[in-house]
């Protein structure tokens, strides 16, 4: 299980220790590219981090996956919508990720892309860091796709006791359900409920709520009757769920966390080096800065 051992040194490009990349749509505001290029700084490296978006190139993600795979990059983040498309490109770096089917992260071996989700690894750590050794409880999990996924089996291995979940594309949540139910047997997994369901926890999995898709989708009821909430969107920080959560008593775990934790599980695979946590978290919230 992660981390996983140091790769082999990192490829150079022109005028850079490391070339790395994000390929996804709606990134123009990632703070990934200040998380890498700072760890790289604190290593002695100079990172080049690229954002890359099919739509803006003209090419579809397959074109783009392929550029950077002969393009001299030593790895690339990988975000919405193409963390499940990518998969079948890649050889898995842990067995795990199969049944987890997305990826978002992947380094270019001397035998082929290698893929990685530090999604799953990044909630664990962000989830014990505000939360310590509570287990989730009886959670209701809005989104089935690529980070949703991530953060289901992430929430199982943490010990839930019940997954609820929903998504507006039921061949979704229904996938999920039945790859979680072989991986944890022990594990109450549902994909739809009432408003008089317990919860423990609420998280939005959905790119709701995030700059330029702006609303709430998490039912109302929901943080009414929960005591924690996650939102994985993280631009903005303060997101309208994770506001309303926190007006009604909710503990909250803020995305920026996910954010964090599954960047620097993400720079110790690409670099094979580990980020002085308290260091980097300084400095990507410093005064004047927006996570």
């Amino acid at each position: 299980m992660y981390p996983h051992p140091a790769p082999d040194a990192p490829r150079t490009a022109a005028g850079h220790d490391l070339l790395l990349g994000l390929i996804g749509d709606a990134i123009g505001r990632s703070q990934s590219p200040r998380l890498h290029v700072a760890a790289g700084r604190q290593a002695g490296l100079t990172v080049r981090y690229d954002r890359l978006i099919p739509a803006l190139i003209g090419q579809e993600f397959e074109t783009v996956f392929a550029s950077v795979r002969t393009g001299g990059y030593r790895g690339v983040n990988i975000t919405y919508p193409y963390k499940e498309r990518v998969t079948s490109m890649v050889q898995l770096a842990d067995p795990v990720l199969q049944a987890i089917g997305a990826v978002n992260t992947v380094t270019f071996e001397a035998d082929g892309p290698l893929g990685h989700n530090t999604d799953y690894t990044g909630f664990k750590s962000a989830f014990r860091g505000t939360f310590g050794q509570t287990r989730p409880g009886v959670v209701l999990l809005v989104g089935a796709g690529g980070v949703g996924r991530a953060i289901a089996f992430g929430l199982a291995d943490l010990g839930a006791e019940t997954l609820i979940l929903l998504d507006n594309d039921t061949t979704k949540s229904h996938a999920l359900a039945r790859d979680l139910q072989r991986a944890f047997p022990a594990l109450g997994v549902v994909t739809d409920c009432g408003a008089d369901q317990p919860l423990t926890g609420v998280v939005n999995a959905t790119p709701v709520g995030m700059d330029g898709k702006p609303g709430n989708p998490i039912p109302d009821w929901a943080t009414h009757a929960a005591t924690w909430a996650f939102d994985a969107v993280y631009t903005p920080r303060d997101t309208e769920f994770l506001t309303t959560a926190a007006e009604r008593g909710l503990e909250v775990l803020s995305g920026w966390e996910l954010f964090f934790h599954q960047g620097l599980d993400a720079w110790t695979i690409f670099s094979g080096q580990r980020a002085d946590l308290a260091d980097l978290r300084a400095e990507l919230t410093g005064a004047g800065d927006v996570p």
